[in-house]
C-alpha cells in the first residue's frame, strides 16, 4: 500500500491501516528514541507518546514534505519536551569547559561497532545526549538546538563539546 492511501485509511480510522502504519515506522522511531532516552523503559515511552501524537494530527499532513521525517520530527520533539523540565540541564550547565582532544573518525570506527557505540550514547548525561543527538545524528545548528531547549548558542556548543570529550574519553578506555 502506498503512503498516501495509507495515511487516508488511517485518517479514516480503520484498524488494520493503523497497524501497518505502526509497523512501518516504528522500529525507526524506536531508534531515534533511544538516542534521546537514557534506557529502553524510557524509550518505549516516548515511541508511544509520539504515535499518540501522530495519529491525532496524521490529518494535518499535506504530503509536501517525506512523511518519515514529519514523523521523525514528531518524535524528536516528543523526546525533547520530556527532557526539558528545567532541572534537566541545570546539573550540568555550570560545569568546567574540558579541552577537546581530537580523535580521528576512521580509527573510530575500526574499534567499536554501532550497537557499542549506541549504547555508549544511552549512558550519556541527559544534557549531553540530547545536544549531541541534536547536533551530530539529526544535524540541527546549535542556534535551532538552543531555540528548542531554552539555551544558548554558546550553552549549545559547549554541551556538544563536553558531549563529544566524554565519549572519546570512554571508547578511549574501551581500546
Amino acid at each position: 500500500m502506498d503512503e498516501q492511501q495509507l495515511v487516508r485509511d488511517c485518517i479514516k480510522g480503520r484498524k488494520r491501516a493503523q497497524k501497518a502504519f505502526y509497523e512501518r515506522f516504528a522500529p525507526k522511531m524506536y531508534a531515534v528514541c533511544l538516542r534521546y532516552a537514557k534506557d529502553e523503559s524510557l524509550a518505549k515511552d516516548f515511541l508511544q507518546e509520539s504515535f499518540i501524537r501522530i495519529f491525532a494530527h496524521l490529518k494535518d499532513f499535506r504530503f509536501e514534505g517525506a512523511l518519515e521525517g514529519w514523523i521523525r520530527r514528531i518524535v524528536v520533539n516528543v523526546a525533547l519536551e520530556n527532557l526539558r523540565r528545567p532541572d534537566v540541564f541545570k546539573h550540568i550547565l555550570h560545569l568546567d569547559m574540558v579541552s577537546q582532544t581530537e580523535y580521528e573518525t576512521h580509527e573510530l570506527q575500526e574499534q567499536i561497532d554501532v550497537a557499542e557505540l549506541m549504547q555508549l550514547i544511552q549512558s550519556m548525561p541527559t544534557g549531553f545526549r540530547t545536544v549531541f543527538n541534536l547536533f551530530a545524528i539529526e544535524g540541527y545548528t546549535h542556534q535551532e538546538i538552543g531555540q528548542l531547549l531554552n539555551i544558548s548558542e554558546g550553552t549549545s556548543k559547549s554541551q556538544y563539546a563536553r558531549a563529544r570529550q566524554w565519549l572519546i574519553q570512554r571508547l578511549q578506555k574501551m581500546r
